[in-house]
């Protein structure tokens, strides 16, 4: 699911000066910044759509942090929509730009939950849809062929493949991997990071 993502400067800033928060330059910027991937649940979006510049606090409901570089991020269409008019103060949706997501949540195989009873994670799961049908399906993709390559180098007797496959495992729990929070989790439990 989701990851810490380190804002960049503002590449363009007369852009948001000038009232366009869709500056491709800014743009740009903010999709570097999560390796092509969803700032919330980190599917790669634009192999299947397009990706959208987003309000982390919605500019219907805070007009004035339209502008603001450090208001916006990069989302897929689906998150985006989800989140659109549910934006709640008192409950606002976990931001990975300003907070650490793996105090909040936790992944069992290729579910997401909410660590402890904390209801900003519960809302951000269940409003995000974090656990839909179709982002499951991809997850589990992903996991499947961990855990093949899990199994593998844990039946091997070949020291050097076993340290190959090793190695690939760990590639594949790098940031810019989609599903990358979910793959360390894995690897963690596995003592292979």
């Amino acid at each position: 699911m989701m990851i810490v993502l380190i804002r960049p400067e503002c590449p363009n800033p007369k852009a948001l000066v000038n009232k366009n928060y869709k500056d491709l330059e800014n743009k740009e910027a903010l999709r570097k910044s999560t390796a092509g991937k969803c700032m919330y649940c980190e599917s790669k979006i634009e192999h299947i759509s397009y990706a959208h510049v987003e309000h982390i606090k919605p500019k219907k409901k805070f007009p004035e942090l339209e502008f603001v570089w450090d208001n916006l991020g990069f989302s897929c269409q689906v998150c985006n929509t989800n989140k659109w008019e549910k934006y709640d103060e008192t409950t606002p949706f976990i931001n990975p730009y300003s907070e650490k997501p793996e105090n909040y949540i936790v992944f069992m195989d290729f579910y997401v939950y909410s660590i402890g009873s904390s209801e900003r994670s519960e809302y951000t799961i269940n409003e995000l849809q974090l656990n839909r049908a179709g982002l499951v399906e991809r997850r589990k993709e992903r996991y499947d062929k961990i855990k093949f390559l899990i199994n593998a180098a844990d039946h091997t007797s070949n020291d050097y493949l076993r340290n190959q496959i090793i190695n690939e495992l760990k590639t594949e729990s790098n940031k810019d991997k989609e599903y990358s929070a979910m793959i360390k989790s894995v690897l963690i439990d596995k003592d292979i990071l």
